[in-house]
């Protein structure tokens, strides 16, 4: 991929290893700024380990992650948080109400959601204000997937990580987060990097896509090398999972 535009997320041959297993293997690569890039690749290539990377979940065994210009290890655990947010496919939510799910990240910190931010907030991802101070439990799918995505924008994150996040929701509802995701994206110029196993769905949202395979980065380049693979085992991938 060319690397003409400015870096988000910038890795420098990263390795990672997890109870005697190499999960992720001399990655080096970026992530454009304001732009959406969707990871795609057979299970287990290691792109979750790679998002746990990203936001300090984890630490990588070797090589250097940068956010925009700062490495990495610059960060508080709290404050890298701030800059890159992670929505996953399970939106768990926290019992009690929706409020008190928006408000979680601020509480963490020691801080206040006032009332109309979290209406705000409850807008912007296409839920009615009303919602507010219903029992997260009682909400369906695809709404708890949009609080788990006005959550984590309650940080106003630089790097918004989106793992499988629509992978267990009904079309209607996927094709909901996807417009909420491309809204989000060029309101905020937010830099969203989505994990899909839907090619289909990384081909028409992803402007860059990034293809792993056995813990290594294989392919890289404009999400249109999913239609022509250059790489053999891509094309392979590819083939598979279309056919």
């Amino acid at each position: 991929m060319t690397t003409s535009y400015q870096a988000a997320v910038q890795f420098n041959q990263v390795d990672y290893s997890a109870g005697g297993v190499h999960i992720l293997k001399d990655i080096t690569g970026s992530f454009p700024e304001g732009k959406i890039t969707t990871l795609v690749g057979p299970s287990g290539a290691g792109k979750t380990t790679l998002f746990k990377l990203c936001n300090g979940l984890k630490s990588p065994d070797a090589g250097e992650i940068y956010i925009k210009d700062t490495n990495i290890e610059s960060y508080e655990p709290v404050e890298l948080r701030r800059h890159v947010g992670i929505a996953l496919q399970d939106a768990t939510m926290i019992s009690g109400s929706v409020m008190q799910n928006l408000a979680m990240p601020l509480a963490l910190q020691g801080k206040q959601l006032p009332d109309e931010n979290a209406k705000e907030f409850l807008r912007l991802v296409g839920l009615d204000e009303g919602f507010l101070y219903r029992n997260s439990k009682d909400l369906s799918g695809g709404q708890r997937q949009k609080l788990s995505i006005a959550r984590t924008l309650v940080n106003r994150p630089e790097v918004l990580l989106l793992d499988e996040i629509t992978s267990s929701l009904d079309r209607v509802s996927q094709q909901d987060i996807e417009s909420l995701i491309r809204k989000i994206n060029q309101k905020y110029g937010t830099t969203i990097i989505w994990i899909t196993h839907n090619l289909q769905q990384a081909l028409t949202i992803g402007e860059y896509t990034w293809v792993m395979m056995d813990g290594e980065v294989v392919e890289t380049g404009k999400s249109e090398l999913l239609n022509a693979p250059q790489n053999e085992r891509v094309e392979h991938f590819v083939r598979g999972q279309v056919e």
